[in-house]
């Protein structure tokens, strides 16, 4: 898949903006970054949740690694010469879901005033 098709699928979502972050680019939802293009252009970083990682990197070994940030895994990184239009589609959409979702959560109450 190549990268412009990544941006016109990204940038279809709902309430998305392409921002720069440091050398990269970033895809973010009300300002939260779910998807990252580094400068190579020829992979991207999608932000998904635990389970999410396991599951991608099981069913897509040829094309999908851990992303690691300090020694922690905070997402994956998607080579896109060798992976599928749906694979990245999917991989993408979920990205946006759990940034949306995770915005979405419950908030935590105010304090009460006396």
């Amino acid at each position: 898949m190549k990268i412009d098709a990544v941006r016109k699928y990204v940038m279809a979502l709902e309430a998305v903006t392409e921002e720069p972050h440091h050398q990269s680019s970033s895809f973010r939802v009300r300002g939260k970054i779910f998807v990252t293009v580094p400068p190579c252009r020829d992979v991207i970083h999608v932000f998904v949740g635990e389970e999410d990682r396991e599951t991608a990197l099981a069913l897509y070994p040829n094309f999908v690694e851990k992303l690691l940030w300090g020694g922690k895994v905070v997402g994956l990184r998607v080579v896109l010469a060798s992976a599928s239009a749906n694979a990245v589609k999917s991989l993408v959409s979920k990205a946006y879901e759990t940034r949306v979702l995770k915005d979405a959560g419950a908030k935590s109450p105010k304090p009460s005033r006396f």
